[in-house]
């Protein structure tokens, strides 16, 4: 049958035996060949001649690339062991043999946050075979034949409380990165901290964003907030040092670094390893005990203690702050020495001693006393610095039970004493209260009676003054009248010497005002007067002067200057006609020095002007 070639099908034939096919090629036993549309568009097989199947086309877009294992050279074998790189846009048919490595792959488009890392599988450019190096975007890469894609990378993101661990493959060393954008190098990867799984499930205890069942980050930085007045102590064991943070801080774990897990007694009475913890609180804080204690009298009895503690630590001193966390247990340790003290001051005093006096007896035994027998108010712990600042007797219950009902006897007794004291007391006060009751009331109507006799004394007083009053009120009461009318003419009189007066003022006043107007009225036009003189003066001054000019315009500047130089020169004229040298004229009266005039008529040589 006849095989329909296309553009996008080639079948793939084997030879059976030696011969030479219709396109005159000479073919082998075994081998094999491809035929395409480009050969012939219908292929019917010779006789020593099988088709092995159809053989799809081939396509590549501008943004794919594959690489082809086993190539056909140009001499139509297969190069065994070669790869060849091949790029979009193209389309081709695989040859028998060849075959595709990954299939058809997209070419790695790199943003400015992306990288790849490749190694050289052979000698290339610049590099060795097994050389590793970054391509960075922004970029559109394909790697070459001689290039494997190791992994594709992104740029982490970290912000300044965050952090990632980065080891060296080469050289094993593991560091720090934060507080940066960060891509690693090619020589580098990330590193991931594991931790104890007791410290893992007390970090997702106080961390409160942790959400329930999610696993942590390991490569990412460890990261805890010590909280407020706490102090949290993180050990380098490749330093072999240990440094002590006090809260509110976020600590960021270094690579080897570990935190030093807290182990505490609790539970009443205490038990070793019942709290575990990464932080030490530094208090104000109380903690609670039960303590058993025998008397000298051999009673066991049971003690609830509540303990008030804080630690003492000077952040400045690194010696202070490292004795916090030199006792593992401090809660234990800190019980266990109270109660030794206890019991052993409880041993010395009897029970009836012990019941009167428990708090004194139990603060002096962990406070103890100064020279004065006054008790202390704190104990420290010099180991740690664990300061103890009050004891509080929760209570106190015998162990046995025999001692128990005792007690229990006693206190029962001691009420019924007290309360039978009590009554004889209410019923004392009360008799007392009834007597001064009767005495205060006695008391009173003693006061009262004398409070009645002195007013009966008032009265008779009073209506003695009446008859007094009624017998001289007639003739007080006609004297007074007369007073009263000669009081009223008096009044009357001074009464009218003041309008008298009033009125004179009043005429005085309007004579005073009327002489003011005249004057004021005289003098306004006096100065009216003057005014229109002025002003007439002044305008004849102006008439004469304006007349002036204008006769001084009418004649002319030159006809008056000829009218006075008219006359000097007619008597000069005349002098000269007269022989007359110089004119000297005075009055008499004023006295004239005849040197110099005689020095001013004769010329300065004795010459006579001519």
């Amino acid at each position: 049958t006849a095989q329909i070639l296309t553009e996008k099908k080639a079948i793939h034939v084997t030879a059976e035996r030696t011969f030479t096919d219709i396109f005159g090629k000479e073919r082998k036993a075994g081998s094999e060949w491809l035929v395409t549309i480009n050969d012939i568009e219908a292929y019917i097989p010779g006789v020593y001649e099988k088709v092995l199947g159809e053989v799809p086309i081939t396509i590549l877009n501008n943004r794919q690339y594959c690489v082809v294992l086993d190539p056909i050279g140009s001499d139509g074998l297969p190069s065994l062991g070669q790869r060849q790189l091949r790029r979009g846009e193209a389309s081709f048919f695989l040859h028998p043999g060849e075959k595709l490595e990954s299939g058809v792959q997209n070419m790695f488009v790199l943003g400015e946050e992306d990288g790849l890392l490749v190694r050289a599988r052979e000698a290339f450019e610049d590099h060795k075979a097994g050389d590793r190096w970054m391509i960075l975007g922004p970029c559109e890469y394909v790697p070459p034949v001689q290039v494997e894609i190791v992994e594709r990378r992104q740029a982490i993101a970290l912000d300044e409380n965050e952090g990632i661990y980065v080891r060296d493959i080469r050289s094993g060393k593991v560091r720090s990165v934060k507080g940066r954008c960060y891509m690693l190098e090619p020589y580098e990867e990330l590193w991931t901290k594991d931790l104890p799984a007791s410290v893992e499930q007390l970090l997702a205890e106080f961390d409160a964003s942790t959400v329930k069942g999610a696993k942590r980050d390991k490569s990412r930085l460890i990261s805890f907030r010590v909280p407020h007045n706490a102090a949290v102590q993180i050990y380098d064991f490749k330093a072999k040092t240990a440094r002590i943070v006090f809260g509110p801080e976020l600590v960021l774990l270094g690579p080897d670094e570990q935190f030093t897990q807290l182990s505490l007694s609790g539970g009443k009475p205490k038990k070793a390893n019942q709290i575990r913890s990464l932080v030490l609180l530094l208090g104000p804080d109380f903690m609670t005990d039960v303590v058993t204690v025998e008397t000298s009298d051999h009673a066991r009895l049971s003690l609830t203690l509540s303990y008030n503690w804080y630690f003492d630590v000077n952040r400045e001193d690194p010696e202070s702050v490292a004795r916090i966390f030199s006792v593992p247990d401090f809660v234990g340790d800190a019980c266990k020495a109270i109660a030794s003290r206890v019991r052993g001051s409880v041993a010395q005093v009897a029970f009836d001693l012990f019941h009167r006096e428990s708090a004194k007896i139990i603060r002096s035994a962990v406070f103890g006393t100064d020279e004065k027998g006054k008790v202390g108010n704190s104990f420290k712990f010099p180991s740690n610095n664990l300061v103890l600042t009050n004891i509080d007797i929760q209570s106190v219950e015998p162990v046995d039970q025999k001692t128990r009902d005792s007690l229990q006897k006693s206190v029962q007794l001691a009420i019924e004493i007290t309360t039978k004291s009590q009554e004889a007391a209410a019923r004392h006060e009360a008799e007392r209260r009834e007597q001064e009751a009767k005495g205060a009331l006695e008391r009173q109507k003693i006061n009262d009676e004398a409070e009645a006799e002195k007013s009966r004394a008032e009265l008779l007083k009073l209506q003695a003054s009446s008859a007094a009053v009624e017998s001289t009120g007639q003739a007080k009461a006609e004297a007074q009248a007369r007073a009263e009318a000669a009081e009223i003419e008096g009044q009357a009189a001074v009464k009218q010497a003041e309008l008298k007066a009033a009125a004179m003022e009043i005429e005085s006043k309007a004579d005073l005002e009327q002489t003011k107007a005249r004057q004021a009225a005289e003098i306004e036009h006096k100065k009216k007067m003057d005014e229109l003189e002025v002003s007439k003066v002044s305008k004849m001054a102006d008439i004469e002067a304006k007349k002036f000019h204008e006769i001084v315009d009418a004649i002319g500047a030159d006809t008056i200057c000829s009218i006075a130089q008219a006359g000097p020169e007619m008597q000069a004229k005349l002098l000269g006609g007269l022989g007359v040298q110089s004119l000297l004229i005075t009055d008499g009266n004023s006295p004239i020095n005849l040197f110099n005039t005689a020095n001013g008529l004769v010329g300065a040589n004795g010459v006579v002007p001519k």
